[in-house]
């Protein structure tokens, strides 16, 4: 069973609306395709779904979830405009409505909230934003530069990697203990930007920190994504997260389920035989997947790019 997860449209910082995604899912034999847009921060950005935006993003997937079959009028958007025949297919692959819920404390609404106002299938929790201390200063993680991690740690942070990556850390465990979400996402995206340059993964500070993080993941009993976005993107060498981190998820029994957090349509299944590979050779034998029926064990094995 192929599926993704993790995916972007034009809604936040996405390339294309989701008719686009359908197609190209459909395209590669996908099973279960599901949107998780960035949701709305307080404060300017070019990432994130507009607070006024919200109502129109859900009202798109939950229209797309209910076109049943009607893949010829899908095929028009196929990527590369191909002509080929996609076939009556389209009741073959089930689509979720996601979002990619930022927590930033004190400044995010909850889960909770949003689960009450709308129907989501799910939410991926993740962390992209730092605070410290200084309500006013917060360290951007992610993003394609290099100067804007290194900016963010010197300036809010005063260049004292330790006390960064264990805000970073310390929020991404209040996330899980507080907001309770489906899907832990990117779990150690802290080190993308990082090379060894600020901290070393084998230290000690560093892996109580991973562990203590597992067992509140373990405890909530959500599920962990292997995310390729830095491997395909080549902005890490690692996947998210690293292979150190994913034996513990394994010795844990911790579910984990493979995404590409794609952000273009040709990116839905990027770096997914790679990562199958890196999953197979540690120990896993399964991944799960979210369907209309709930969560779904299916073999990695089946977990295939198909082009």
């Amino acid at each position: 069973m192929l599926g993704n997860l993790h995916t972007h449209t034009h809604f936040s910082d996405g390339s294309s609306p989701p008719e686009d995604y359908i197609a190209e899912a459909i395209n590669q034999g996908f099973s279960v395709l599901g949107f998780t847009d960035h949701s709305p921060v307080p404060f300017p950005n070019t990432f994130a779904i507009p607070e006024s935006g919200l109502p129109g993003y859900i009202e798109a997937i939950t229209r797309v979830k209910g076109q049943g079959s009607r893949v010829k009028e899908l095929r028009k958007s196929t990527i590369n405009n191909q002509q080929s025949e996609i076939g009556d297919r389209r009741s073959e692959i089930k689509i979720l409505l996601g979002l990619e819920y930022d927590y930033i404390p004190g400044l995010t609404g909850s889960i909770r909230e949003l689960r009450k106002a709308y129907s989501f299938d799910y939410i991926i929790g993740s962390v992209h934003l730092i605070r410290n201390d200084h309500p006013g200063l917060i360290w951007f993680i992610d993003g394609p530069k290099v100067e804007t991690y290194d900016k963010g740690l010197r300036e809010v942070f005063q260049g004292d990697a330790r006390k960064a990556v264990t805000a970073y850390w310390r929020q991404l465990q209040e996330m899980v203990v507080q907001e309770k979400p489906d899907i832990i996402g990117h779990l150690d995206k802290i080190k993308m930007h990082n090379r060894g340059r600020y901290f070393r993964e084998d230290e000690g500070w560093y892996v109580d920190l991973v562990d203590e993080t597992l067992d509140l993941i373990l405890h909530l009993g959500a599920v962990v994504e292997v995310n390729t976005r830095g491997l395909y993107k080549k902005r890490s060498d690692s996947l998210f997260p690293g292979p150190w981190i994913l034996k513990k998820i394994l010795t844990q029994k911790i579910p984990v389920t493979l995404s590409s957090d794609a952000h273009r349509p040709e990116e839905l299944s990027l770096g997914f035989p790679e990562a199958t590979e890196i999953l197979k050779e540690l120990g896993f034998r399964s991944q799960w997947l979210l369907t209309g029926q709930g969560w779904e064990e299916t073999e990695l094995e089946e977990v295939r790019a198909r082009h």
